[in-house]
């Protein structure tokens, strides 16, 4: 009976060294909106990229990512840089963000890169939704999940995975209407905000950043997806922005 209570004690234990550390990671809801509203900004890249070419969006985009890494490295080691941007910035970055860790970027760093790899490898129109599904969708699992999650999966919430594959859904129906897309392209696009839906509720496990796994597995997807349908009905959405440039 003893071993049981003390069993039960570590157990409870555990578990409130997890909620208190949740909550340490955790910056508070109004900087969570804050950081997120900044976190918006992101969307003037997939829809400038739409009526610009990838040489141009790149040309762009590598300098930017480049002093954002610069900058996040320097703040390791540099007292100054790392004390404003403390100042202009600390109260939006999680805790991890804080460390003077070489491996640990900021989520604005990240963003920078994913946008990046993700122009550099897939094609333009699945490049544009993969990084549209990561800003709204993201934003959208974040602030619900924070306001109205209250049936945890895993370490996330089944309400904040909804509304990210929601509004995953909402994105590739808005640009499938604008441009007139055909069937394939809401089929890819929705299995690729099903899997980035996924992917985003198990990126702590799999100890990815989400703003790289989250385009990334959108991309793959509609690729995976363009290509069976390329191989069996010789069709393809990949030209859907082909007109704007």
């Amino acid at each position: 009976m003893k071993q049981n209570l003390n069993i039960e004690k570590n157990s409870v234990t555990l578990k409130s060294k997890k909620i208190e550390k949740t909550k340490l990671e955790n910056i508070p809801f109004e900087q969570e909106i804050l950081r997120k509203g900044i976190h918006l900004m992101s969307l003037s890249i997939p829809v400038i990229y739409i009526f610009v070419t990838k040489e141009f969006a790149l040309t762009i985009l590598i300098p930017m990512m480049i002093i954002s890494f610069l900058i996040d490295i320097l703040s390791k080691f540099d007292n100054v840089v790392r004390t404003y941007l403390l100042l202009y910035f600390g109260k939006m970055l999680r805790d991890h963000e804080k460390k003077r860790d070489l491996f640990i970027l900021n989520g604005a760093t990240w963003v920078l890169i994913s946008a990046v790899i993700t122009i550099l490898i897939f094609p333009k129109v699945i490049a544009v939704i993969s990084f549209m599904i990561l800003i709204i969708s993201d934003i959208s699992a974040a602030l619900i999940g924070r306001r109205f999650g209250k049936h945890k999966l895993l370490d996330k919430s089944i309400e904040g995975t909804f509304a990210f594959i929601m509004t995953g859904f909402l994105v590739v129906w808005i640009v499938g209407t604008i441009y007139q897309a055909n069937l394939w392209f809401y089929l890819a696009g929705y299995m690729g905000a099903f899997v980035g839906g996924i992917v985003e509720l198990i990126s702590k496990k799999i100890k990815v950043d989400d703003n790289i796994s989250i385009p990334i597995s959108v991309g793959i997807t509609m690729s995976i997806v363009n290509l069976v349908i390329y191989w069996f009905y010789d069709q393809t959405f990949l030209d859907l922005f082909y007109h704007q440039i």
